[in-house]
């Protein structure tokens, strides 16, 4: 899809009236959206006018109707490494992860992203399967994803004291904003989100 396309998701409520069938309902939907979108408004005031025009005051079936808008990052803004099979990798992760935030000017989250690096690509080479890669996204955020081809979920583990693993995912959870995992066909991606902070 496009960059900018709207998705309309709706409830069969919404498009379905008295008798008429559904693909009259679509084609109400589709020409009404098409009437009230404008590129510079919000979809929050597209939806409630399609509702408002669409739904019917005494109408007993439920009508939910959620839009979304399409967005692409630029190319110069994700990076993508191939992560060889090896552990010796986890320190090369590293080392073109400074190189590529130091490009960007985003030295101070080098640190933080470097540990985050070194714990998902650790696991990934361990736990997950080959083929492994790497990805920064720098889009308002800092995305760190890891991505092998096992589809095994992690679990974030409290360790003990005595324990010489399973503290990867809690150090990721604390240095990140937000974290998770994401499943593909055959694969799963690990991802973490750090805040850039921007100059006044």
């Amino acid at each position: 899809m496009e960059p900018g396309s709207v998705l309309a998701l709706y409830t069969d409520g919404l498009i379905e009236r008295g008798g008429n069938g559904s693909d009259d309902g679509l084609r109400r939907l589709t020409k009404a959206l098409a009437a009230l979108y404008r590129p510079d408004g919000t979809l929050d005031e597209t939806g409630r006018a399609l509702l408002a025009d669409l739904v019917e005051p005494d109408t007993r079936d439920d009508a939910t109707l959620l839009l979304a808008r399409t967005r692409a990052v630029p190319e110069d803004d994700i990076a993508t490494w191939q992560i060889p099979g090896d552990l010796a990798a986890v320190s090369q992760a590293r080392e073109w992860t400074t190189r590529q935030l130091t490009a960007w000017g985003l030295n101070d989250l080098q640190f933080t992203t470097e540990l985050i690096v070194s714990e998902l690509v650790t696991n990934a080479i361990r736990y997950g399967r080959p083929p492994t890669e790497l990805r920064l996204i720098r889009h308002g955020v800092l995305v760190c994803e890891v991505t092998d081809s096992s589809s095994t979920q992690p679990r974030l583990r409290r360790a003990r004291a005595t324990d010489e693993g399973g503290r990867g995912l809690f150090i990721v959870a604390q240095l990140a904003e937000r974290w998770g995992c994401r499943h593909g066909q055959n694969r799963k991606t690990i991802w973490s989100e750090q805040p850039i902070e921007r100059s006044p």
